[in-house]
């Protein structure tokens, strides 16, 4: 009998999770004859009562397992916490805040079956509030135009990966992590599965702009040499353009006895090299951060509480 993990991340969901609890055991009894499961819930520094509310439902049913975090370490790296204690023949990760429809579950795993080693669940659409809707949008637009590594469209962290991807995952050891491109760059065969996106129905999304700036980041810094590249483009960019505007006000000042400011043009000029400077120093700053952030070797996680983890799984975590 195969075995599907079902990774569950959750921060300040406490009135979320028993909702997709009782959803997702309600789909997987359609297919209990053929595969065992086991859920794993991991609390990533919740303030509230989201702790409390796994730790009944670990209670109730032993096949749930939990993994309290020590603090919150963000959305990526609690997720690589989850697939490393993953033991089942596949893996599918989704959110707690029931805007992953678990009914899709029963659609990914058929697409597995059919020798696909990754599924992805793609959203046709999305009910988020204009800005972010919009921004997400133009975002991934220009990500996949200087990125180095093609990711599916209007994809999220709601997949379905085979046990041999989860092998090659973990040996990946990078600190900033985003783990979307990671499984794209990997480039097993994929598949879809498509839906509308429901609108969260409790509390506001974990992901505030300082989160989404940062995973945004990731995706352009640790996937694409592209910010490097734009130094040379807006060199080469500059020097045409410097190069037209010697040669017409040469051409002005020689035929029309044109006169000029030129001190005027220049601190012009100046200023705009200067601002042009900062910018590429603080992604030059970027680049370094980041190789130092690797060099460091600290754990991508601190795990404070394991709840329903036989000991074998506890010595390899």
């Amino acid at each position: 009998m195969k075995k599907i993990s079902i990774i569950i991340p959750a921060y300040r969901e406490e009135k979320n999770i028993f909702l997709v609890y009782s959803a997702i055991r309600k789909i997987l009894s359609s297919i209990w004859d053929n595969y065992d499961y086991e859920m794993i819930f991991v609390n990533d520094g919740s303030s509230d009562n989201t702790w409390i509310e796994i730790l009944k439902i670990t209670n109730e049913n032993k096949k749930v397992k939990a993994i309290n975090l020590s603090r919150n370490f963000w959305h990526q790296q609690a997720l690589s916490a989850w697939y490393m204690q993953a033991s089942g023949d596949l893996i599918i990760s989704m959110d707690a805040d029931m805007q992953d429809p678990p009914i899709l579950i029963l659609n990914m795993v058929k697409e597995w079956e059919k020798w696909n080693e990754i599924v992805y669940a793609r959203r046709i659409e999305r009910k988020d509030r204009f800005l972010k809707k919009y921004t997400a949008i133009l975002y991934y637009k220009i990500l996949s135009k200087v990125s180095d590594t093609k990711i599916p469209r209007d994809v999220w962290d709601f997949r379905l990966i085979d046990k041999k991807v989860l092998e090659v995952f973990k040996l990946l050891k990078e600190k900033d992590r985003y783990i979307r491109w990671m499984f794209a760059w990997m480039w097993y065969k994929i598949s879809f599965v498509e839906y509308k996106r429901p609108e969260r129905e409790f509390w506001e999304s974990g992901y505030s702009w300082n989160k989404m700036i940062k995973l945004a980041m990731d995706g352009i810094l640790n996937f694409s040499t592209f910010p490097l590249k734009m130094w040379a483009i807006i060199w080469f960019f500059i020097i045409i353009l410097s190069s037209l505007f010697f040669l017409y006000i040469t051409y002005d000042f020689f035929i029309n006895e044109a006169d000029y400011p030129l001190y005027k043009w220049i601190n012009v000029v100046l200023l705009w090299f200067m601002w042009l400077q900062f910018i590429f120093m603080w992604i030059l700053w970027e680049y370094i951060w980041r190789i130092y952030n690797e060099t460091r070797e600290r754990p991508l996680y601190i795990i404070s509480e394991k709840i329903n983890f036989d000991k074998k799984i506890w010595k390899k975590s």
